[in-house]
Parts: C-alpha cells; sequence; structure tokens
C-alpha cells in the first residue's frame, strides 16, 4: 500500500513575532515494513536557518528558525511512503510475561541494552503503583506478554471514552486514569505506562492512521488524523505495535513517523518564540492511498 500524505502546520499571532525556532520530526520512518521514498518540507515564511539531524532514537529532525518579523508561519510537508503488511507472532506462543520483565532487571544482556531504555519512567510518564494495579487484571501468573498486551489494549478501549475536550497536551496521567476520558495520545501513555509498571519496555509512536469514509461517500480531503499508539517488546520478535484507542494491532492504515519514550520526544513540531502575543495552532492531514 502506498500514501501520499501532507501535513500542515500554520501558526497565526496577535502580534509580531521577531524570532522564532522550530524543531519538527515529519519525516516517516523507515522500518522492516515501511520505505518513506519522497520527502520535502515547505514554509512560509522561509526560514533564515534550517539544519537536519537524526535524534537518539532514529528520528529525522530539521531545525528551523525565522529571524525577521512575522505575524504567521507555515511548514507543511509532504511524503510518499509505501507499506508492506506487518506480520505479528501469535500472542498465545510469546514468552510469560513475568519472563520478559525478569530479563530487564540487572544485570541486562548486552543485546537487550535498546529496548531497556523503554522499561524506565520517562519526562511525561512515572510508572506509578496506581498503573501497576490497572494493569494487573491483563498480566495473571503465567500469561504470554503479547497476549495480555493485547488484554491490555481491550481494557482501554472498551473502560476510556474518546472524547478530545477532555485533555490537553499537559495533562498528567493520573488524572486521566481518574476521568477515563482522553484521545490517542493520553491512551497510548496509559498502555506505555501500564506496561513499564509491570517492569516490561514500551514505547510511544506518534504518526499517520489513514481514515476510511463510510460506504458510498467519498473521501474528504483533509481528515486523516495524526496519531498516537503504543510498542510492546517480544523477546525473539522484536517490537509489536498495538492501538489503543482503536482496540488493534497496527496495520496497513497505520503509517509510523516518530518513536519515543512519550510525546515528549516525538512532537511533530515544537518551538520558541520572541514576542507574538495570543496565538493560534492549526493543524490538518491527509494521508491518500494511491494503490499498491
Amino acid at each position: 500500500m502506498n500514501y501520499r500524505i501532507t501535513h500542515r502546520t500554520t501558526y497565526h499571532y496577535s502580534s509580531p513575532v521577531a524570532v522564532s525556532h522550530h524543531a519538527a520530526r515529519l519525516r516517516p520512518r523507515d522500518t522492516d515494513t515501511q520505505r518513506c521514498l519522497e520527502f520535502s518540507l515547505s514554509f512560509d515564511p522561509e526560514p533564515d536557518l534550517l539544519t537536519e539531524h537524526t535524534d537518539s532514537f532514529g528520528n529525522q529532525v530539521s531545525c528551523f528558525s525565522v529571524q525577521k518579523l512575522h505575524t504567521h508561519f507555515e511548514v507543511i510537508s509532504r511524503s510518499f511512503v509505501s507499506l508492506m503488511p506487518v506480520l505479528q507472532p501469535d500472542p498465545l506462543q510469546t514468552p510469560p510475561w513475568e519472563a520478559v520483565a525478569a530479563m530487564f532487571r540487572d544485570p541486562v544482556p548486552v543485546d537487550l541494552l535498546d529496548p531497556c531504555q523503554f522499561a524506565f519512567g520517562s519526562p511525561l510518564l512515572v510508572p506509578e503503583m496506581p498503573l501497576r494495579d490497572f494493569a494487573l487484571p491483563s498480566f495473571t501468573k503465567g500469561r504470554p506478554i503479547l497476549a495480555a498486551t493485547a488484554d491490555l489494549c481491550r481494557r482501554i478501549h472498551r473502560e476510556f471514552a474518546f472524547d478530545p475536550k477532555a485533555t490537553t497536551i499537559s495533562t498528567p496521567l493520573n488524572e486521566v486514569l481518574e476521568k477515563k476520558r482522553g484521545v490517542c495520545q493520553d491512551f497510548a501513555h496509559l498502555a506505555i505506562a501500564s506496561l513499564r509498571a509491570m517492569g516490561l519496555p514500551a514505547r510511544y509512536i506518534s504518526g499517520y492512521l489513514r481514515t476510511h469514509p463510510p460506504a458510498g461517500k467519498p473521501r474528504l480531503q483533509g481528515v486523516d488524523a495524526s496519531h498516537a499508539w503504543a510498542s510492546s517488546f517480544v523477546p525473539g520478535f522484536g517490537w509489536v505495535d498495538f492501538d489503543p484507542t482503536n482496540n488493534c494491532f497496527t496495520s496497513l492504515d497505520h503509517i509510523t513517523v516518530a518513536t519515543g519514550r512519550d510525546f515528549s520526544d516525538v512532537s511533530p513540531v515544537r518551538g520558541i518564540i520572541t514576542g507574538g502575543g495570543r496565538h493560534t495552532v492549526g493543524v490538518g492531514v491527509d494521508v491518500e492511498p494511491v494503490g499498491s
């Protein structure tokens, strides 16, 4: 499956901005089942400085600076991505979750040092006891890790309501757990922190989700979503991505952009400005299938 993706982020300021600095993680990653064949960025106004580097998680980061007065700023990324089917292990044939957790206690084998970094707390996530209590019904004694993870995914989908007005980017996870409402970022964070509370590695994935119009209706432009999901490490197989918002393992509808410990590592566009007064941010995503 191939996709053309357009991601538009627009800032409007109530007073002029003298200088703005931004960092963007917008280029879809290359993985075993995904290839980014084309990628470009365009800007309005054009930045005075543009650099690129790869961060410690393997994400491409574009850094740009506008050093002239401006009252709006827009960055548009355009990508052409090819996806192959994702092969998933049989959840019932994966190791018991306790055996996996034991692998990430000192001393950790050298070949597990990379996933080990995702077994601990991170800037936005602390694996506290309430999260362990929430996870425990899924992680019964001897249960295969991927079967337990799938059950956790189902419970989040069943017990939590999708509500864009219930949370913001800064809403703490304990409030999400209490209100049982939130959005994809919250549900991904909840799944990740719950796994870590059980001593298991889990990482955050940002990307895009292709949406499907109702039967007989045309696909509308700009209604696809910037999305977030989670990933669980399965020894002998690797990382397995799952989407608690939609209660599924990832498929050809999920396009991976960036990977990190939590949202703070993978924010699509973030920045700092001098001046600007009040500001508004608009984001639009279009995921267009173009055949296989």
